[in-house]
Order: structure tokens, then C-alpha cells, then sequence
């Protein structure tokens, strides 16, 4: 038996390896299986050479657990290994020499997937002590055996060891012994190992027998070794992506498609993408993308290495070119990385738009569950945007889709504006915008339906990159100036008048810490609603926003500002109109003309400043002019107040605000039962 120490530049490194090598330290099952699996692989290239005469039709790896002796073993009847090549890659810690052996076989050899030389190494975060047992496929080979115990001691000699391969022993430590656990082992190897290209073998096939399950003689093989998407496109059939989808994710609803990717130049990537069904509430799960190197599972965080927007997908990607050990830094860096990401957004925009081409029907029909994805999209990587501009669709009220041309076309001769803008008039939610919508619709216009998270972000980009066209909400304004055709011919009311109307109707608005309203006047005509509530299409915008983007907060805090537009030629406007002039005219004429004298009075006395320093002015006349402006105000005060008391008073002003409340379907709780009271006492 020959003892040594193994090269390593400090006596530190095993403490590293045991916790800080793998930030999960179930991965070094991984690395020990994978190696096994190398070996094999290995075997099986030397075998097509001509340089190795043995079987190779049952190349397989074991993982075998022994709860008492807490031992777990990786066996494998691959290449095996002398005593010097232990020497070479066992003691000589991060000497690769999965890379020699690449190197030597580059133009024949199978998946070699050990990129580094510390993979064997992960087996002491879970192990007191590790053993070697192995026999090389060499002519003459005597079996090996290596032990150590995670110091740089270690022993090696001689063993009996009839078959070729390598058995990997690890002895569990006190602080790993859940790794001692079937189930833990089962779920492991199922994570990292379910498509490994050589039979894994864990534990025996089970059968239901006597009211319970048992174990039956046949091998329990875990992996897949020829997963859907090593296989040729013409060999699959649409089932055959179904079921392997159902492998991945066994609880996900069916997804809308696929894209099978196989690209040899000028980097090796395989995989299949699958379009789910995406909520509309945004209910992004990522980690969905599998990355495997060599069908070995890497890892589920692919932020990297796809652009952002394509996270949103599900399925595999493998490429030998990303290793095994991909770091965030690698991924920054690496030009690969960039081009596979270029290369999977470019194939992604070509299969929609061949989808579109081939048959917009069911493209049609698919839009409701793609247009988040897609919207993402064009809201994340230019690229996309310009691509997806072809296939992107509006959707409007009646169902129809049109795409942005085609749209263009339609509206253009009715929805131009007075200074040449294409208005785009738009619902959130056809139900609570009805009477909006019908206004607009029995104008001439047509109306889309934008009612996903993403639709306030795309429309504010679609305006930047257009400037020549507007989004509008239908409840944004009346009707008559959602289009500005021309400069309106309505009588406007005087600043006067509006100060004195507001008071009125404001005092039957309700008071709400989520909300405040702006009194305004239009003539609408006298079959239009004698009031309408309206929403400023930028603050809302920004509010929708702000659900989204945490950095615009200050928008989604404020009070919603609405317009409550009072219709001054309806029937019923007129009626409390002429109510307050009756019951307050005299009071109101009064107090106007004392208000105009006031502001005579406070006028002369500014202009006999004019051209005056401060210290210039008498200081009786500053004063006189104080006393003025306070009596100003206390006079407007107190007209507000005689307003303010008639409006409250006023039960069909109050009705009218709630008609207009119910029809955005903000009339609510105790409210609502006070108009239908109020309703059955207007009727009687």
C-alpha cells in the first residue's frame, strides 16, 4: 500500500471544497454520476476506434445506498483507471482529464462532459471519506483502490476488482446524512440526471402487490438516454413534443407551441422552447427553461444566457458549449452566451411569423394567450420589436383583428385629428366602459380593447417610436373631444361662471381619500348625459404604470384625479340651475356686486403702486389694501358656502352625480342604497 499527499498548493482547500465549492451541495451527485457517465462514453469512443475489443452494449452507471454502513457508491463499467492515472488526475486536483481526452478524440468523441478537474473533489462536502475501487479497460490492468479522508493524505494499492469501470464510494459525514435518504437520492438524481445518455440505475421498479408497494428484481432506471429534443424534427410528431412536455411539466396546461432548435455553427445548440399559456394578470413564472450541457442538467436561471422577454418560455436548451460551472460573470462575458441569445430571439420572431403566414386563423385565435409574451417582448429587445411589428395585433370591441397597417387603413379617414394625428381610441374593460364605448362606436369610431398590464407601457412606446399617432381611452373625455376635428363652436362658460356652478356640484360629489374631482362645463347636447365622469388619459396612464414599476410609485399613491363634466344643455342641468337662481338669486346678485366692488376697490389701490418702491407706499394704503383682500375673501367664502349648502340640498344634482358614479361603477355599499331610495322618491 503507497500513501502520499495530494498536490495541493494548502492544506486549506478541502475546507473550501466542502463549503464554498457548490453553493447547493446536492450537486455533487451530479458531478459523480456525470463523470461515471464520462467514463462510459469514454469506453465507447475508444471501442469505435478499434482500440478496446470488449463489450459496450451495457454501459450503464449504478447509485447504490447502504443506510447502515452510510455509504453511497456511483459505479460505472466505463474506461476505468491505472494507478498513474490516478496519480494524474486524482492527486493532481484540477488536472482535467476530460480535456486531454477531448483533445486527443475531438473529431469522434462522444458527449465528454467533465469540462474541470474538481468535480470529484464535490464528493467531500457530503463525505468523511471517499474510495476509489477501479480497473483499467487496459490489456493487463491490475485494480486499484484510493482512499482518503479529506486531508491531502491519502493511500492507493492494489484491490480485486473483476470488471472493468470504477466504483466511486462516498462514506456519508454526520452533518450530510439526509443524503442518505431514498427519496432525497431519488429527487436528486431525477433534478440533474433524468436525461443523462447512459442508463442510470437507482434502487428496483416497484409494483403494487398485497395492498402495498414492492420491490420487483428489474433495475429502476431513472433517465431518458435519447430525450425528445436529441432527435430529428422529421422523426417527431406533434404528440411526441405533447409528451415530453408532460415529462417536464407534468401539472402545466398544454402550451400554445414549439420551436425545436438545432444549431451546429458557428456554436452546438439543441433544445425545444414551448409557448405556454400566459395569465393576464402577468403571472410570470420563470425558471422554466431547463439549460443541460451534454444532456447533464445545469441549472433553471437562464436570465443570461436568453434575453429577458424569452424567460417567459418553457422547455430545454443544451449546449457543450456553456460548462458546467456557468457563473453570472461567464454569462456577462462570453461571446457564445450572446450569440445563442441573439440566435433564440431571431428563431422565436421567424416561428411566430411563420405561424402567422401559414395560418392567421389559428394565429388569431392563439393571440390572447400570446400577446403578453409578445408585448414583452417588443417592450425588452428592440430586435423583437422590429420584428413583431409584422404580426402584432389589435384587437377591437367587436373581436376583430387587424395588424398595424391594416388598422391604420381602417381609421385613418375617420379618426385624424384637427393637427393630423391618428387617434387610437382604446378600452381597458368593454363592461365598465360600455356607455363610453357605444358613444364613441355610434360616432363612427372604432374602439380597441387594450386590457392587459403590459398595454399602458406598449401604447407610451408605440407613441414615442410614432409621434404622428395618439392612444386614447374612450372614458378620457366626452365624446365630442376624444377627436378634435376642428376648433369647437361651443359656447364656453366664463371663468366667473364656472366659480360660480362649481360649488354646486361639487358639494354632492362623494369625498374620498382614493379620489378627488374637477368640476367641469361643456354643452354636449340635450340627449346626452347630463353628466359625465372622465379620466385624464396621462395621469391614468401613469397610475395603470406604476402597478408595474416600482420607481413610479409616487404616481400610484396620489388620489385618481377624475372629471366630473356637467352637461349644461341637458333638461335636468337646466332645471337646478334655474332652482339655484330662484332660491339664491338676489342673495348671489348681491354678493357678486359687493365682490366687484371689493376687486374695484383693491385695483385702484394697485395701480396707485405702480412705478412705486415699497418703503414708497403709505402705509394706510397697505393696510387698506389688506383689510380689502381679506373682506375679497370672506365674501367669496361666504357665496361659496350659500352654493355649496343648495347643492348639498339639492336632491336632483346629487342624483345626477350618482347616475353618472353608477355608470363608472363607482356607486357602491351604502351609497347605492341611498339612490335607489332616493330614486323611488324622485318617481313618486
Amino acid at each position: 500500500m503507497q500513501t502520499g499527499k495530494i498536490g495541493v498548493t494548502s492544506e486549506n482547500l478541502f475546507p473550501i471544497i466542502k463549503k464554498f465549492l457548490y453553493s447547493d451541495h446536492d450537486i455533487f451527485l451530479r458531478e459523480i454520476v456525470s463523470n461515471a457517465v464520462d467514463a462510459t462514453q469514454k469506453l465507447r469512443t475508444l471501442a469505435s476506434k478499434g482500440e478496446y475489443n470488449g463489450d459496450v452494449t451495457n454501459l450503464k452507471v449504478k447509485v447504490k445506498l447502504d443506510k447502515d454502513a452510510k455509504t453511497l457508491t456511483v459505479s460505472d463499467n466505463g474506461i476505468g483507471m491505472t494507478a498513474e492515472e490516478i496519480e494524474k488526475y486524482i492527486n493532481q486536483i484540477a488536472f482535467s482529464g476530460a480535456n486531454e481526452f477531448l483533445e486527443k478524440y475531438k473529431n469522434d468523441a462522444n458527449a465528454i462532459i467533465g469540462h474541470f478537474g474538481l468535480g470529484f473533489y464535490s464528493s467531500f462536502m457530503v463525505s468523511k471519506q471517499v474510495e476509489i475501487f477501479t480497473k483499467s479497460y487496459q490489456e493487463g490492468a491490475k485494480a486499484v483502490t484510493w482512499s482518503c479522508d479529506g486531508t491531502p493524505e491519502y493511500s492507493i494499492g492494489e484491490t480485486e476488482k473483476n470488471d472493468v469501470g470504477t466504483d466511486i464510494v462516498m462514506h456519508i459525514n454526520n452533518d450530510s446524512e439526509e443524503f442518505l435518504d431514498e427519496s432525497k437520492i431519488g429527487e436528486i438524481l431525477e433534478k440533474y440526471c433524468k436525461f443523462l445518455p447512459v442508463p442510470v440505475l437507482f434502487g428496483k421498479k416497484t409494483e403494487w402487490k398485497d395492498g402495498k408497494q414492492v420491490d420487483t428484481e428489474e433495475d429502476n432506471q431513472i433517465n431518458d438516454t435519447e430525450p425528445t429534443w436529441t432527435k430529428t424534427p422529421a422523426d417527431l410528431k406533434d404528440e411526441d413534443y405533447k409528451n415530453f412536455y408532460r415529462r417536464l411539466y407534468p401539472m402545466a396546461d398544454e402550451p400554445l407551441f414549439n420551436i425545436h432548435l438545432n444549431v451546429d455553427y458557428p456554436f452546438n445548440l439543441t433544445g425545444i422552447l414551448y409557448f405556454p399559456k400566459i395569465k393576464n394578470n402577468f403571472e410570470v413564472q420563470k425558471n422554466k427553461i431547463q439549460l443541460y450541457s451534454n444532456q447533464v442538467f445545469v441549472t433553471d436561471s437562464v436570465e443570461g444566457i436568453v434575453p429577458e422577454f424569452l424567460t417567459l418560455l418553457h422547455g430545454v436548451l443544451d449546449s457543450p458549449d456553456i460548462p458546467l460551472n456557468v457563473s453570472r460573470s461567464y454569462l456577462q462575458s462570453d461571446s457564445n452566451v450572446k450569440k445563442i441569445s441573439s440566435h433564440i430571439s431571431k428563431k422565436v420572431a421567424d416561428r411566430l411569423s411563420d405561424i402567422f403566414k401559414d395560418n392567421r386563423e389559428d394565429f388569431e385565435k392563439k393571440w390572447n394567450d400570446l400577446k403578453i409574451f409578445i408585448e414583452y417582448g417588443m417592450l425588452t429587445d428592440e430586435k423583437f420589436y422590429e420584428r413583431a411589428m409584422k404580426i402584432f395585433l389589435f384587437k377591437n370591441t367587436e373581436g376583430k383583428c387587424f395588424t398595424f397597417e391594416e388598422y391604420e387603413k381602417l381609421i385613418k379617414d375617420t379618426q385624424t385629428d384637427k393637427d393630423k394625428k391618428l387617434v387610437y381610441l382604446y378600452t381597458t374593460n368593454k363592461e365598465e366602459q360600455y356607455t363610453f364605448v357605444e358613444d364613441a362606436r355610434n360616432k363612427g369610431y372604432d374602439v380597441l380593447v387594450l386590457d392587459d398590464v403590459l398595454a399602458p407601457h406598449l401604447i407610451s412606446q408605440f407613441e414615442q417610436k410614432n409621434t404622428d399617432k395618439h392612444f386614447v381611452r374612450v372614458d378620457s373625455d366626452v365624446v365630442e373631444n376624444l377627436i378634435k376635428k376642428d376648433d369647437s363652436g361651443q359656447k364656453e362658460l366664463s371663468w366667473e361662471e364656472k366659480q360660480e356652478l362649481s360649488p354646486v356640484f361639487q358639494a354632492v360629489c362623494p369625498e374620498s381619500n382614493s379620489h378627488s374631482f374637477i368640476i367641469d362645463f361643456k354643452e354636449l347636447g340635450e340627449q346626452a348625459s347630463p353628466m359625465v365622469i372622465t379620466r385624464s388619459e396621462w395621469m391614468r396612464r401613469m397610475k395603470d404604470m406604476s402597478q408595474m414599476q416600482g420607481g413610479m410609485n409616487f404616481y400610484g399613491d396620489m388620489p385618481e384625479s377624475l372629471n366630473l363634466v356637467v352637461n349644461t344643455t341637458h333638461p335636468l342641468v337646466k332645471k337646478v340651475l334655474e332652482a339655484k337662481d330662484k332660491k339664491l338669486g338676489s342673495t348671489l346678485e348681491k354678493a357678486t356686486s359687493e365682490i366687484e366692488g371689493k376687486k374695484a376697490e383693491i385695483s385702484e389701490l394697485e395701480k396707485a403702486k405702480e412705478g412705486k418702491k415699497e418703503e414708497e407706499v403709505p402705509q394706510a394704503d397697505k393696510e387698506k389694501l389688506d383689510d380689502l383682500n381679506n373682506e375679497l375673501v370672506k365674501l367669496e367664502e361666504s357665496k361659496r358656502e350659500k352654493l355649496t349648502d343648495f347643492g348639498k340640498k339639492n336632491k336632483l344634482a346629487k342624483q345626477m352625480v350618482d347616475l353618472a358614479l353608477l355608470a363608472n361603477g363607482m356607486l357602491k355599499g351604502a351609497d347605492l342604497d341611498k339612490f335607489v331610495k332616493r330614486s323611488v322618491e324622485l318617481i313618486k
